[in-house]
């Protein structure tokens, strides 16, 4: 069976486009299920709801988590509940941004 903190590691290669910050250090990813024998699930949201790039990430990290972990059955879903906000990020994103910690 995969590991969840492989796909966790997957996760943190996937980079968002417009900032140099992978979806785990932004905070947003909600939820990684690993079931057995290979399938991934994964809940993802943006940081706005309208992003123009919500198929990109999606695909990138899929194909993250099928490169990583060997899955030939990956669920990606985009979630909205609850709404991402800044306080969610990392310690380091939100320094970067000047958000309050």
């Amino acid at each position: 069976m995969i590991a969840d903190t492989k796909v966790w590691e997957a996760l943190s290669t996937v980079m968002d486009p417009e900032v140099p910050f992978s979806v785990v250090d932004l905070g947003l990813v909600y939820g990684v299920a690993v079931e057995p024998p290979d399938r991934v699930r994964v809940q993802l949201t943006l940081t706005t709801r309208g992003c123009p790039l919500v198929r990109r990430i999606s695909a990138d990290a899929e194909e993250a988590i099928r490169r990583h972990t060997g899955s030939g059955d990956v669920v990606v879903e985009i979630v909205w509940d609850p709404p991402w906000n800044p306080g969610m990020a990392s310690e380091t994103v939100r320094h970067h941004f000047g958000w309050p910690s």
